[in-house]
Formats: C-alpha cells, sequence, structure tokens
C-alpha cells in the first residue's frame, strides 16, 4: 500500500495525488513489479512524506541527523512472507532531485521505489562488492528508466559532480562577461557613442 502525506500546503487524498502529478495507481502497479522482480512475496508498505519525516527517521534509526530520499525498514524473517518491510520516501527531496536529473516526479519516485525494495532484500551497496549496483543498473534497464541511485553516486552525473560543473558554468559566465565588460570600456579621451548595452552577467546559482 502507499500512503501519502503531503507536504504543507498539498491537499489530502485523491486532490494531493492530481496536485502532485502523481497517479497512485500507477505507482502501485510498479510498485508491485519491482517488489516481484526483487524476489519479495511479502507487501511493502511505502508512505510517501516530508523532509522533516525522513530526517526524524534517519536520526532516530541511522544516527544521521539529516533528511534523505529513501528508507528501507526490514520486517523481521517471521513475517517477511507476508509483509517484507516499509519503505519512506521523501517528496520534497524526490521533486528536486528529478529536477536535477531532467525527468518527472514519477519518474523519481520510481526510481527511490526500486532503491529501497533492493534494500528490504537483502542487498547493501555499501557493503557488497557491486552486486546490488549491477541488479539495480539491470532491474532499471527491464523497466525503462535510467540513473539509478547508485550510478548517480558514483558516475559522472553525481549530484557533487553537477554542483562542481554548475559552479565552474557560473564562474566562466562572469569572467566572460567581466571580460567583454573592460574591452568595451572606453580609454581616456576615446569617444563614446551613448550608452552601450551592459553585458548579461549568469544568475545562476548552484544547489
Amino acid at each position: 500500500m502507499i500512503r501519502l502525506e503531503p507536504p504543507r500546503g498539498v491537499p489530502e487524498g485523491a486532490e494531493g495525488w492530481r496536485a502532485l502529478g502523481l497517479s497512485r495507481a500507477g505507482l502501485t502497479r510498479f510498485a508491485k513489479r519491482a517488489r516481484e522482480s526483487v524476489g519479495l512475496s511479502g507487501d511493502v508498505d511505502v508512505l510517501l512524506t516530508t523532509d522533516a519525516v525522513l530526517k526524524r527517521l534517519n536520526r532516530d534509526f541511522r544516527g544521521k541527523d539529516k533528511a534523505t530520499d529513501v528508507l528501507s525498514f526490514p520486517a523481521s524473517e517471521e513475517i517477511a512472507s507476508e509483509h517484507a518491510g516499509d519503505l519512506a520516501i521523501s517528496l520534497q527531496t524526490a521533486e528536486r532531485q528529478a529536477r536535477m536529473f531532467g525527468h518527472a516526479l514519477d519518474t523519481e519516485l520510481r526510481v527511490l521505489l526500486l532503491h529501497g525494495l533492493l534494500h528490504l532484500s537483502g542487498m547493501d551497496h555499501e557493503a557488497d562488492s557491486g552486486d546490488m549496483a549491477a541488479c539495480e543498473a539491470e532491474l532499471l534497464q527491464r523497466m525503462g528508466l535510467q540513473s539509478g541511485l547508485i550510478a548517480r553516486n558514483q558516475g559522472p552525473g553525481s549530484r557533487e559532480q553537477i554542483t562542481g560543473r554548475r559552479k565552474q558554468n557560473a564562474a566562466q559566465a562572469n569572467m566572460r562577461a567581466s571580460a567583454k565588460a573592460q574591452v568595451r570600456k572606453p580609454g581616456p579621451g576615446a569617444p563614446t557613442r551613448g550608452r552601450g548595452k551592459q553585458p548579461k552577467v549568469s544568475q545562476q546559482v548552484a544547489r
């Protein structure tokens, strides 16, 4: 079951799903397909919520006092065949990541769902030798998705590298604008032809 606990300002219930541009039925079908693909037989409950809730859960269960995108809570072995565990996903972080990687919120939620389900199946990319990364990449391709979490954080599209490129592009734009301003600036006694257009300086700010 997927439960929506929307951020402030977003209505609850069916209106909230529509306001976010999401289909509960579509995400539920994807979650079921992904659950079966990773080999989980038990049901999985999914909470779509806020950064504040993920931050609290991350602090209480992992000792990390910061928000994150997805957290997985495996069930005990005694009930795993009926209930495999729970997932908590931050809608706010998912929305930021969707903008960063240039796709829809629905797509980002599917990427996070798959990642969380792989953790529920017992995989751990922080401790294995690349098994989870390989499995995630294969399933993403099979399901028509790109840019999984593990590949993002290891490859040229990682958040750190994207931020670095944005800073570099902004700095280069400012340097070009400054150079143009110096060229256009008349020297002492030079004739002027009215006010020249001011160079446009990039206002891009790294996130």
